[in-house]
């Protein structure tokens, strides 16, 4: 009898102590939850319980480093807020890009970051989403966009990025040149480099364009690489100075050609500037000689920055063109160490960075979500 009774009490006592600390488990999880909403002090009212925000980028062309840097940007810096970014490409089909912005319709996102939007249709689906809303960013595309009530068109400085390029190249041939030039029309971007690519040509009329090539594809690279052979074969040393490659999808193409054909005579002056970029200008009898960029990662860190003022209720411009620079093979291969994108900054002043945007407000966001 006794037995049983102490076999008893032992079994109540073990399933009291068992609910107590389930009790303890329940109060530390009520806890913790209650916890996870923070308030911040000096923090728009749109983020100051901690929700964070949901964002999605669409970007029309893909299969390239700029690519992934830009999307890396935004994602990186959205994150450092606390938001969830989520990121797509339709490695430059129509279609799917369309597909992309009208089920964006239909989903729980706060904003947007429109990239390469280049067509009317652009503007029709980023006009849904504003009547939705929806807070929209959109980088190098269509200029009706910056008509939309709301929405910030970004660029870089693209006619900066043309000018720092040719002129160099004007520089380097004393004004006499044959050319070919890399280039490829209905975009924005392409479209402003164009334009002073024209001007240039005007004022120098010693710089002759001799062929042209551009495709915009998930494999420019390869088929720019092909067509350039090509015009390598039709035309023998001495008929070629310069390329002048608009894009650093083009210039890549160009520099393998050259290479395989042992036509280092020719320079390449290009634009946009990646690791892929930096290893094939950095590396022995490379032919590109300069290339005239904006940071890519920065791009996309910017945007989400714009994107975060607009969920914010703060005002925003129009329009914002980031600032570019010129980046020469010969400071590249006269640093110590290899240069990446990462250690740039040593030989470009001020590149990777910048305050644009980077409000005190979100410096308190970074801080808390970095811990």
């Amino acid at each position: 009898m006794f037995k049983k009774s102490l076999v008893k009490t032992v079994l109540t006592s073990a399933v009291a102590f068992t609910l107590l600390l389930a009790g303890c488990a329940s109060g530390e999880n009520t806890n913790q939850a209650s916890n996870e909403k923070v308030s911040f002090e000096n923090v728009p009212e749109r983020f100051a319980n901690g929700e964070g925000a949901k964002i999605k980028v669409i970007r029309k062309i893909g299969g390239d480093d700029h690519t992934a840097q830009f999307l890396a940007g935004a994602k990186e810096e959205g994150e450092s807020l606390g938001f969830d970014v989520d990121v797509f490409t339709a490695n430059g089909d129509t279609a799917k890009f369309h597909d992309a912005i009208e089920q964006a319709l239909t989903q729980d996102y706060d904003g947007f970051i429109i990239s390469h939007g280049d067509d009317a249709a652009t503007v029709d689906g980023v006009k849904k989403l504003v009547e939705a809303g929806k807070s929209v960013v959109t980088f190098d595309s269509n200029p009706d966009l910056a008509t939309i009530a709301g929405v910030t068109l970004t660029s870089q400085d693209d006619e900066a990025l043309a000018t720092l390029a040719l002129e160099q190249l004007v520089k380097e041939h004393n004004g006499e040149a044959n050319i070919v030039y890399l280039w490829v029309d209905g975009f924005p971007p392409m479209v402003r480099r164009n334009n002073v690519y024209k001007e240039v040509l005007a004022n120098n009329p010693e710089i002759k364009e001799v062929e042209r090539f551009g495709v915009a594809a998930a494999d420019t690279s390869v088929q720019t690489q092909n067509a350039v052979a090509a015009m390598l074969n039709k035309h023998p040393k001495g008929e070629i100075d310069a390329i002048f490659a608009t894009w650093d999808a083009f210039a890549i193409g160009a520099a393998r050609a050259i290479k395989e054909a042992g036509r280092d005579e020719i320079k390449i002056y290009g634009i946009d500037v990646s690791n892929a970029d930096l290893q094939e200008i950095q590396a022995d009898g490379s032919s590109w000689k300069y290339t005239a960029a904006v940071d890519p990662k920065l791009i996309g860190a910017v945007n989400l920055r714009l994107l975060a003022k607009k969920l914010a209720g703060e005002e925003t411009p129009q329009t914002y063109d980031l600032e570019a620079s010129l980046i020469s093979q010969a400071d590249l291969q006269g640093s110590s160490d290899p240069v990446n994108m990462v250690n740039l900054a040593n030989i470009v002043e001020g590149w990777g960075t910048s305050t644009a945007f980077d409000e005190e407000w979100m410096k308190v966001l970074k801080e808390h979500y970095q811990k």
